[in-house]
């Protein structure tokens, strides 16, 4: 079961970190953003994203979801690990009618009962095709007529003064914070989540070791180095530069494969 994250500094994604990252010229011609693992609990600015296709928000904070209601072009949304403890706020997803991918899995809200939490979120979202990176099918779809629970109001909020302070670096910057053993100490599930999230396949289990014991310190104090040098930057691109690393990658270890053979 998902608990809720303790609590940590409030972080607001703003207008600035927004253009940063997407490299975009104005808050309409964002398509597709990615704040993965960027402390982030207020997206208010979502509500100016009218065009914004692709959110990966995982591994954050967020707990409410008002804001994603005008995302209307949106597609696709990334929400693992964050601070959402009610389903009542899938009440802000079911008006975007182009929405097909949701990941939501590991937020409180989805509970100790999976198929209770899957049914809930089908009900109610009956146009996704894939669901915490599974495929839905329409047995589920007529399933979760049944078993699902009906949403139809907002879930009650507090009334209390946000207090999350604005940054226009912190957000374009955050990679540079994380520490080298965040970076390599992922296990081999938390890897593959990400770089599903990202559309890249899995690590395999017999591929997923610590370095060699036969090397020296000074060789593995540089492949950490290198290692850590190129998780840092791949927060930093956008898609193109994704594909481009995962073209170039799918190449090395094409090659790579051969010479083993």
């Amino acid at each position: 079961m998902a608990v809720a994250a303790a609590p940590g500094p409030a972080m607001r994604l703003t207008r600035t970190a927004v253009l940063v990252r997407t490299k975009a010229a104005a808050l309409d011609c964002v398509r597709r953003l990615n704040c993965w693992g960027s402390h982030l609990t207020d997206i208010s600015i979502c509500r100016d994203l009218p065009n914004v296709e692709v959110i990966t928000f995982s591994v954050n904070g967020i707990s409410d979801l008002e804001p994603l209601h005008q995302c209307q072009n949106l597609t696709e949304l990334y929400l693992r690990k964050n601070n959402i403890t009610s389903l009542n706020e899938l009440f802000y997803l079911k008006n975007l009618p182009r929405l097909r991918v949701l990941w939501l899995s590991e937020n409180p809200c989805c509970g100790s009962d999976p198929y209770r939490y899957r049914m809930t979120v089908l009900r109610n979202l009956p146009s996704l095709q894939k669901l915490d990176n599974q495929a839905v099918t329409e047995e589920e779809l007529s399933q979760a007529l049944v078993d699902g629970e009906e949403i139809t109001a907002p879930p009650a909020r507090k009334n209390v003064e946000n207090g999350c302070p604005e940054s226009t670096e912190s957000i374009a910057a955050e990679s540079t914070s994380k520490t080298e053993s965040e970076l390599l100490n992922f296990s081999l599930e938390e890897t593959n989540k990400i770089r599903e999230e990202l559309g890249m396949k899995p690590v395999p289990r017999d591929k997923f070791s610590s370095f060699s014991p036969q090397e020296t310190d000074c060789n593995r104090k540089k492949r950490n180095n290198v290692l850590n040098a190129i998780l840092l930057l791949t927060n930093e691109l956008d898609t193109e530069g994704l594909e481009i690393v995962q073209q170039t990658v799918g190449r090395r270890l094409q090659a790579s494969q051969k010479k083993e053979l």
